[in-house]
């Protein structure tokens, strides 16, 4: 059910923060710089490579030198391994939430 090379605690703490979120978002498009990233949070960046450390320790991107600059790339397969653990969750729920519902109906015709 569960990838164990993935640190589903890591992935879930790096998806916790809206200026990680969006700048995984960005990378949808393609890989961009650090400075690329940085720029539509308006802030430093120092505190870009904070939010870009937290990505990269959950493994959801990874950078490489080109030149002076870190050029980052997103990493998809964190982000399948939470959804297939939260699609497993969902799963479980659905069908606790469909027999309540059943239950409930039944006791409404009662």
């Amino acid at each position: 059910m569960v990838d164990n090379s993935v640190d589903l605690d890591a992935v879930f703490k790096a998806l916790g923060d809206p200026t990680r979120r969006a700048m995984l978002a960005s990378l949808k498009a393609g890989p961009a710089t650090v400075g690329n990233l940085a720029a539509p949070h308006a802030m430093t960046l120092a505190g870009a490579s904070k939010h870009i450390q937290v990505l990269e320790q959950a493994g959801l991107i990874r950078c490489a030198r080109k030149g002076r600059e870190r050029l980052c790339a997103l990493e998809p397969d964190p982000l399948r391994a939470a959804e297939r653990w939260l699609n497993h969750y969902a799963a479980f729920w659905s069908d606790r939430l469909d027999a309540l519902e059943m239950a409930l109906g039944k006791t409404e015709k009662d």
